[in-house]
């Protein structure tokens, strides 16, 4: 009975892991498109209100982008996913994203931790 139970509990684990590729792969196209200037591709990975409170009065998403001069993203080095939230750290850059009925969209970028409060990010909503 207990190696039954032990089996069933593996086989529910397996089944509930999280799906880290999805963000993992959302915040490497974000990067992607910074790095080769395509603002516009990058501000289409973003939130809606993400995107909306980026720019300036005036200004536009891309714009704003190519302003915060993000660093290089670089490969994931650890992705963790809660429901529909993640946070992937990059070589160069921590993201935080939110899954959406469309997929994984960038809700906050250019974060680093601050000790004993959240993270700062140059961009977030």
């Amino acid at each position: 009975m207990r190696l039954v139970v032990g089996a069933l509990l593996a086989a529910l684990a397996a089944g509930c892991a999280a799906d880290t590729a999805g963000p993992a792969r959302a915040a490497e196209h974000f990067h992607a498109a910074l790095a080769s200037g395509r603002f516009e591709a990058a501000c289409a990975l973003l939130a809606r209100k993400t995107a909306e409170k980026l720019p300036a009065p005036g200004q536009t998403c891309a714009d704003a982008l190519r302003e915060q001069r993000l660093g290089p993203g670089g490969r994931p080095t650890e992705v963790s996913v809660w429901d529909d939230e993640a946070q992937v750290r990059l070589e160069g850059d921590t993201l935080f994203l939110h899954h959406f009925g469309d997929g994984w969209r960038v809700v906050a970028a250019g974060c680093a931790p601050v000790p004993d409060l959240p993270y700062e990010c140059g961009v977030e909503s």
